[in-house]
C-alpha cells in the first residue's frame, strides 16, 4: 500500500490514477494516523515553495512524516515541489524546507542557458543515471531498475534541485546546462519530473517505489 499525502498543494489524483493503472493499491489521506500506518509514502507537490509548505505545516503532518520518515525509514518518494520541500531552503521564497536532504533550491540560470532555453522548463526530457544510482542498483536497490538510458520524462519547473553533497544525486537531466533531476538520502527519493504525466517510464519508476 502506498500513502499519498494530501496537503492541499498536490495533483494527487493523477498519481493515484496512474498507481491504479500498474496494480499498485493506494490511499489519499490528510490523517496521521494513516500516515503513522502507512508502508510507503508519496509527497507530491505542485506551485509555489512558500504555499507548500505553509499548507504542509498546517497540515499537521510534519511530526508524524519526521517520526515515519527519519526514525523508522519508511520509504518516501518527494514528487517535483513535493520533491523540493525535502531540501533546507529555496530561492523561491523565504520558508524553511523539511531539511531531509542536504540540498537548496535555486532558480534556473538563465545566463548560463542559450535563448532557446525557456523558463519553465516544460517538456519531455532524458535524464542520465548517475554513480549512486548504479551503486544502488548493485545494491539490490534501484529505483531505475529496467529503465534504460532512453527514459524519457516531463518536467514542468523554474526551479531545480542543487545538492550540496553529490552524493544523493541519483539522476541528471540537461536543460541549458545539467542539474540533479533525482536524489537519494536513504530511504528519501525526490524526482523533479512528474512520473504520473510520463507514461511508460513513469509508470516504471513508480512500479519500482512500490517494490523498494
Amino acid at each position: 500500500m502506498v500513502t499519498i499525502i494530501d496537503y492541499g498543494a498536490g495533483n494527487i489524483k493523477s498519481i493515484r490514477n496512474m498507481l491504479k493503472r500498474i496494480g499498485v493499491p493506494s490511499t489519499i489521506t490528510s490523517e496521521k494516523q494513516a500516515v503513522q500506518d502507512a508502508e510507503k509514502i508519496i509527497l507530491p507537490g505542485v506551485g509555489h515553495f512558500d504555499y507548500g509548505m505553509r499548507q504542509l505545516k498546517q497540515s499537521g503532518l510534519i511530526e508524524v512524516l519526521n517520526q515515519k520518515v527519519l526514525e523508522e525509514k519508511t520509504p518516501l518518494l518527494g514528487i517535483c515541489l513535493g520533491a523540493q520541500m525535502l531540501g533546507n531552503k529555496s530561492e523561491e521564497g523565504s520558508e524553511n524546507g523539511l531539511g531531509w536532504i542536504n540540498m537548496d533550491i535555486i532558480k534556473f540560470k538563465i545566463e548560463q542557458m542559450p535563448p532557446t532555453c525557456k523558463i519553465p522548463n516544460m517538456g519531455w526530457n532524458k535524464i542520465s543515471k548517475s554513480k549512486t544510482a548504479l551503486q544502488n542498483k548493485n545494491k539490490g536497490v534501484d529505483l531505475f531498475q529496467h529503465l534504460e538510458e532512453d527514459a524519457r520524462f516531463y518536467f514542468v519547473h523554474s526551479y531545480h534541485m542543487l545538492p550540496l553533497d553529490t552524493e544523493v544525486t541519483l539522476a541528471t537531466a540537461n536543460y541549458g546546462y545539467e542539474y540533479a533531476a533525482a536524489v537519494q538520502q536513504g530511504n528519501i527519493y525526490g524526482v523533479q519530473f512528474h512520473p504520473e504525466k510520463s507514461h511508460f517510464f513513469g509508470m516504471r519508476l513508480l512500479e519500482n517505489f512500490a517494490g523498494l
